[in-house]
């Protein structure tokens, strides 16, 4: 990313790479924001409830269930508990929230130079009364391309194995949080279960659509360098300056991926299936309850 920023040497270059950062931090910020209002909305019942240390007939409200080792006879020891539970929590949120939003960060970093090497592709050919050397900016964008093809390899190496953490945990966690939705109807507190369940529920059916959106918006970014090579005034120039745009539509032809594990590419389409077999499950379960 840093050879992209300092190659960044013309107007449009540098206001494409800028406007990708921009909309990163946004995504990144919003991301890490809807992490922490969940994990705040789920936790500040517990936190503010006025319970009787005292009563020990009744089991201690907790944020997660623990076992712990030492008896809790004081309010500052209850209440230590449930302030170290909820920065736990708030740091695995902010975890999972960065891991999302960083991906994404390089996907739009990629996205980006994709953008400027197409702008390349659609200036190659000179205007009237221009001249320039067609094999030298031919020469510049075939680099440009070699350098997004390996920064696409780069996040594939990166992701693919998170990824398929993430379509397994993703898959189990719709599924559960899909179940105690709906036990949870007809109950006392429905209303107060069906709240916290819904923001993680929430919360985890986004993580998995930043991860398949992202693998979808890379191969559809991937597919329109080929078109704007096709698509340049290429007819303009000399045979042999032409052929080598076929290199580049050749390359162009074989898409950048993201794929779980290296077993399936990430899409909209994994998204589905993640649904899909989220409800087959939930299904099951609420036959056996």
């Amino acid at each position: 990313m840093t050879e992209d920023w300092n190659d960044c040497t013309d107007s449009i270059s540098i206001r494409e790479t800028e406007r990708k950062a921009k909309m990163s931090d946004r995504i990144a910020n919003a991301i890490v924001t809807l992490h922490t209002m969940t994990i705040v909305a789920y936790c500040i019942g517990i936190i503010l409830a006025d319970v009787d240390i005292a009563n020990t007939t009744e089991e201690l409200p907790l944020i997660n269930k623990l076992d712990i080792p030492i008896n809790i006879t004081t309010q500052s020891t209850y209440r230590i508990i449930l302030i170290v539970e909820f920065l736990f929590m708030i740091l695995c949120g902010w975890a999972a929230g960065i891991t999302n939003s960083f991906l994404l960060t390089l996907i739009l970093h990629t996205a980006g130079q994709i953008e400027i090497m197409r702008y390349w592709l659609v200036q190659l050919v000179p205007r009237k009364n221009e001249t320039k050397s067609i094999a030298k900016t031919t020469n510049k964008i075939i680099r440009k391309h070699q350098k997004i093809i390996g920064f696409s390899k780069n996040i594939e190496n990166l992701y693919s194995y998170i990824a398929l953490l993430q379509f397994v945990s993703n898959t189990i966690m719709i599924c559960s949080l899909g179940f105690l939705i709906v036990t949870a109807i007809g109950s006392p507190n429905a209303l107060e279960q069906i709240l916290k369940s819904f923001l993680f529920y929430t919360i985890t059916n986004l993580e998995a659509f930043i991860f398949c959106y992202a693998g979808e918006y890379l191969n559809n970014k991937s597919k329109e360098i080929g078109a704007a090579a096709y698509n340049c005034a290429w007819y303009d120039l000399k045979s042999t300056e032409s052929r080598l745009l076929l290199f580049i539509i050749l390359r162009s032809q074989k898409q950048l991926t993201l794929t779980v594990g290296k077993m399936m590419d990430l899409s909209l389409q994994s998204f589905t299936s993640i649904m899909n077999a989220s409800g087959s499950y939930l299904s099951v379960l609420l036959a056996m309850q």
